[in-house]
């Protein structure tokens, strides 16, 4: 993440153990999907005069992604067992799981219903720094971060890798706010679909290459 982990305690004692419990699930969110760029907990204990008449535990964690925030924390469902603040945690972060699922379907959508799809080719990676560049089939270079491709893809990604984008204009000049790689059939696919418009697809050395078309059978 690009900001620490911020982790609150209201009328809850600090504990190392919760703290690393905490930790743990914010890592697996991250294992999941590599662009949160922070994430904020906060724990919360009925007032200590109620501590005793049954009320819940109460979690509230804040995502934050590109384009806004994930949040989950209002007063939980009847049905949830928060009588043990390990239980609130665990439950609490697998809603905030269910909704960073929902929310990287959503971009994976936007990028799949892009029409027509742009393609590009992966020209330049520089794995330890976590970025890399694109070649268009217009020959045009677009930057990317590590954390624009989906499920957590950049260390599968390779010179000639074939991709669909999304562009945006960046403070140095376009990049690319999502990246998904595309299997060589479906890039194949794809080529064909447009073959009208732009039968090409992108090479490795920034040109094009034809689609090769399959034969009718007789």
């Amino acid at each position: 993440m690009q900001k620490p982990l911020q982790l609150r305690w209201h009328n809850v004692d600090p504990s190392d153990a919760v703290k690393a419990h905490v930790r743990e699930e914010v890592s697996r969110l991250e294992r999941f999907w590599g662009r949160i760029t922070g994430c904020a907990v906060t724990l919360e204990a009925p007032s200590r005069h109620h501590r005793h008449s049954g009320a819940q535990y109460r979690v509230r964690i804040e995502l934050s992604v590109p384009g806004g925030k994930l949040i989950v924390g209002r007063d939980p469902p009847k049905t949830w067992t928060h009588s043990d603040l390990y239980l609130a945690v665990k439950a609490a972060f697998r809603e905030a799981g269910r909704q960073l699922e929902d929310h990287v379907r959503r971009l994976d959508a936007r990028v799949k219903t892009h029409a027509p799809p742009t393609l590009a080719t992966v020209a330049r990676i520089l794995p330890e720094d976590g970025y890399g560049f694109l070649n268009t089939a217009e020959g045009r270079e677009i930057y990317f971060h590590e954390h624009s491709v989906l499920r957590g893809g950049f260390r599968r990604l390779r010179v000639g890798s074939v991709v669909r984008f999304v562009e945006e204009s960046g403070d140095e000049g376009p990049q690319a706010s999502t990246v998904a790689p595309v299997s060589p059939r479906r890039a194949r696919q794809v080529g064909r679909e447009n073959a009208a418009t732009a039968p090409t697809i992108p090479n490795a050395a920034g040109g094009a290459r034809r689609v090769p078309r399959r034969k009718q059978r007789p």
